[in-house]
């Protein structure tokens, strides 16, 4: 690729700003525009989605930009998780045997401003803020932004024109650039966004009347409540961001029929009583802070015209059930920079290999992700399912070079491709789940025996065919 071609990223979110670093790093010219105000200079609305998981495949990426270790800095490492149950006593699941394995819970904006700084730093790339693309033309690789002035006082806005040689659309789950892919190219672009029939909304559990955090700070927390679900993550200020997951239209327990303050009580009373003494204004937080919607973005093809690519959400946005919706962004950079280095020398060329390569990896955590939705909020607390972690924790522990779980695969093993993760990771857990119901697969049992039988039944499924019984 040609050092002299001019790079245009729209969008700085995480993807995108990961993206300049690199190409910077790299040596091209980079402009990188973002359509709302720098968030290093704003104070974020509340209620607005401030946690993520920060995991093997994201820190790898990273690396890669020579990030990694400033990100853990401002992190947490959270090694399961803890499962609260109505009328039963708390449990921690580790996310693996391995007890130096951790997801790490880091601030979105946080993390953001870091690679912003980064950038900044660097001084080879052209930053814009609070500036909406306004018109795209694929053909002609311009574009135009609709440049708000940064005197609050001053109402005036201005259009800045930008002229490139590629194009990548790094501007999430509503991008401009997909937009003008799918009209651009018509019949030939597919389109799906599917909205889940739950939403969320985020409320704040504030540190203890001593500073320190009132849960478990090494845990990712978890109030499974079949049809709804709460989950908290731990912040670096020891307080912890909460996000109620629920229907948005199910009666009586859906945002739509929980609004006034006894409905609110109520709700928390029957379903969440902990919490009700963990926050004490949360009737407030309930009502002020927003409900926000999930959805599923799956297209195609991510590029056009031979300069145009789109990456992260918006290629590929995912409901937030697996914590890999930033890492899987990131990981697109990493791909995208491998390739780079695997003697391509035309951004058509690398634009078809990277779609081609990265695509059916994008569907695969899409879906693991609405897998992992249902699991999280009716499955954590059943019986089965409890007994399956408790066999897959000894086996990490002590087989952990012959098993791995389908959550370690796909959270702990970037050397496996999501699609390869599912694919195995789904076989393994319907053999367990099935040898535990037929009472082939017990605690009692050596762990080699187990290992076996369910390697031996999982490699059965995979291979589409049942055990002889």
């Amino acid at each position: 690729m040609n050092k002299n071609d001019k790079i245009l990223i729209i969008g700085a979110g995480l993807c995108g700003s990961l993206l300049a670093l690199r190409l910077a790093q790299r040596g091209h010219q980079v402009t990188l525009v973002e359509k709302r105000p720098d968030l290093r200079r704003q104070s974020l609305d509340a209620g607005r989605s401030i946690n993520l998981a920060l995991s093997d495949r994201g820190l790898n990426a990273l690396k890669m930009a020579g990030m990694d270790q400033k990100a853990l800095a401002i992190s947490l490492p959270m090694h399961g998780r803890m499962i609260h149950q109505l009328q039963r006593d708390p449990f921690f699941s580790p996310y693996s045997g391995n007890p130096n394995t951790a997801i790490n819970s880091i601030s979105r904006p946080g993390l953001n401003a870091l690679l912003l700084d980064a950038i900044e730093a660097l001084g080879k790339v052209n930053l814009y803020f609070d500036a909406p693309c306004i018109g795209l033309d694929l053909e002609t690789c311009a574009a135009q932004f609709e440049q708000n002035s940064s005197d609050p006082e001053q109402q005036d806005k201005s259009v800045l024109e930008i002229q490139a040689n590629v194009i990548f659309g790094c501007d999430g789950a509503g991008s401009v650039v997909r937009k003008t892919l799918q009209e651009q190219n018509g019949a030939d672009f597919k389109f799906s966004l599917d909205w889940l029939s739950h939403g969320y909304k985020e409320l704040s559990i504030a540190p203890g009347a001593d500073g320190s955090f009132q849960l478990r700070a090494d845990a990712l927390h978890i109030w499974p409540r079949g049809q709804d679900m709460i989950i908290a993550l731990p912040n670096l200020d020891h307080s912890f961001t909460v996000t109620l997951f629920m229907s948005h239209t199910e009666y009586p327990h859906g945002f739509d029929h929980i609004e006034s303050a006894p409905q609110i009580r109520h709700y928390f009373e029957e379903k969440y009583p902990e919490l009700l003494q963990l926050i004490p204004d949360l009737i407030e937080q309930y009502q002020e802070n927003p409900t926000g919607p999930l959805g599923t973005v799956k297209c195609g093809p991510w590029n056009a015209k031979g300069n145009v690519l789109i990456l992260g959400d918006a290629a590929h946005a995912i409901v937030p059930f697996y914590g890999q919706g930033m890492n899987a962004s990131f990981e697109d950079v990493l791909v995208l920079d491998q390739l780079m280095d695997s003697g391509i020398t035309e951004w058509s060329a690398l634009f078809d290999q990277f779609a081609q390569k990265r695509k059916k990896d994008a569907d695969a955590i899409a879906d693991l992700a609405l897998d992992n939705f249902h699991e999280m909020k009716e499955h954590t607390a059943d019986p089965i399912f409890q007994r399956k972690r408790g066999i897959e924790v000894r086996l990490e522990q002590e087989r952990s070079e012959q098993y791995q779980s389908k959550y370690s695969m796909v959270t702990f093993s970037p050397e496996l491709t999501y699609h390869q993760a599912m694919t195995r990771g789904r076989a393994q857990d319907r053999a367990i789940e099935q040898l535990l119901r037929q009472n082939k697969l017990n605690e009692s049992q050596e762990l080699d025996e187990q290992l076996l039988l369910i390697q031996g039944h999982t490699n059965a499924l995979l291979e589409q065919k049942e055990p002889n019984d």
